[in-house]
């Protein structure tokens, strides 16, 4: 951390500069305006302000504060999510032993008496207790080295609140929480003799079966996207916890939130009926999708299913669901000619449970993308491969 960064004048500097549209490259080239400062470290800040400015609405808006490096940056909390997250906790002390730059725990300090930020990364503990200080944030304790190592310190504790990154060297799509530092399944033991409330951020890749297993005590997943994008899943863990384990999805947008739960274990004992496409057709927002919460998403608005594996719903009657609503104009059976006859040059196009992908039957049928009309490839409940032209329900 270059305190001299702080400095007024350079401050106003790369306020200035962020404020407009700015060729990032073409600044370096010119170098750094300010001595013992380097071009690059300014336009670290410039551009660190600059991803902000949507993610952290809070830090964009606050002069002075200072910036971590693009990946560290990129690994942080939305300030939409950090604040969700927030409101899952309260007590008196709280422990995050992966602080990072600090997002997450500035939400918890609304909601706890005490927040412990510990960061293993010297410089990144410094830029997190220096953003504190100017947030005026008084009732988080920065501490630097590693989280599990510092934890031991403690007695017993409210939450705990950790937030494992991926090993560079895992390889593969496949995610596991092995593959993470610290690892989480190793340190359980540890965790639980210190506090009965743990909470787990990870990535979305993480399959919500394998986490289950691997484990201990979960109580609750939250699926969290934003704007039906999947950013993360939360694990709540309570020691001695053997109970049903809930499902939360949570999808944030500009207008509401949509919000759906379920059980686990009643999930897979559920049967639901099946229609061939009625007068709507209906498509759950991401993070239902991810959550695996099919039936008990189709039962709950008592929707039909296209297919056991299509993942697309139908009624008589338009309903208020969480996702993508749309009025079916027709459905014809999938066929080069129907698809010519129907005379379709323009659409926005989605598969399920489809062999062909978008771009290939965008391709084979000389359709461009994007206008009012949206077409669903999919199967039928009768295993026909089908074409729905639908207009989208907008709200």
């Amino acid at each position: 951390m270059n305190k001299k960064i702080l400095h007024k004048e350079v401050q106003e500097f790369i306020f200035e500069k962020s404020n407009t549209s700015i060729d990032l490259n073409k600044l370096i080239l010119r170098g750094s305006p300010f001595v013992d400062i380097s071009i690059q470290e300014i336009a670290q800040q410039i551009n660190g302000r600059l991803k902000a400015k949507q993610k952290l609405p809070t830090w964009f808006s606050k002069k002075g504060i200072y910036y971590p490096p693009t990946l560290n940056l990129e690994q942080t909390s939305s300030e939409a999510t950090a604040i969700y997250k927030s409101s899952l906790v309260s007590g008196d002390t709280l422990i995050d032993l992966t602080g990072g730059f600090g997002i997450d725990d500035y939400f918890f300090s609304k909601k706890m008496q005490h927040v412990i930020h510990c960061e293993l990364n010297i410089d990144l503990s410094a830029i997190a207790k220096y953003n504190f200080d100017l947030l005026d944030v008084k009732n988080i304790k920065s501490l630097t080295g590693d989280g599990v190592t510092i934890l031991k310190n403690f007695e017993k504790l409210d939450w705990i609140y950790i937030d494992p990154s991926r090993r560079h060297d895992s390889k593969g799509k496949v995610f596991f929480l092995e593959d993470c530092i610290p690892n989480v399944i190793d340190n359980l033991d540890i965790l639980f003799a210190k506090s009965k409330n743990i909470l787990i951020k990870t990535s979305p890749l993480l399959d919500i079966h394998l986490g289950v297993n691997a484990l201990k005590y979960v109580k609750e997943i939250h699926v969290v996207a934003v704007e039906n994008e999947v950013k993360e899943l939360l694990w709540i863990l309570e020691k001695s916890f053997d109970g049903d384990c809930i499902i939360k999805t949570i999808n944030i947008t500009k207008n509401r939130t949509h919000e759906f739960s379920f059980s686990l274990k009643e999930e897979v004992k559920q049967s639901i009926y099946y229609s061939e496409p009625k007068a709507f057709l209906y498509e759950p927002n991401a993070a239902i999708l991810k959550s695996g919460g099919f039936l008990s998403v189709g039962n709950a608005f008592e929707v039909k299913k296209l297919h056991l594996h299509s993942h697309l719903y139908t009624s008589d009657q338009k309903i208020d669901f969480p996702g993508r609503r749309f009025e079916v104009i027709t459905t014809f059976l999938y066929h080069k000619k129907t698809i010519s006859k129907a005379g379709i040059t323009k659409a926005n196009i989605t598969t399920r449970n489809f062999p062909e992908s978008v771009a290939v039957l965008r391709k084979k049928h000389k359709i461009k993308d994007g206008g009012d009309n949206y077409l669903f490839f999919t199967t039928n409940c009768n295993n026909k491969r089908i074409v729905i032209l639908c207009k989208k329900i907008q709200g």
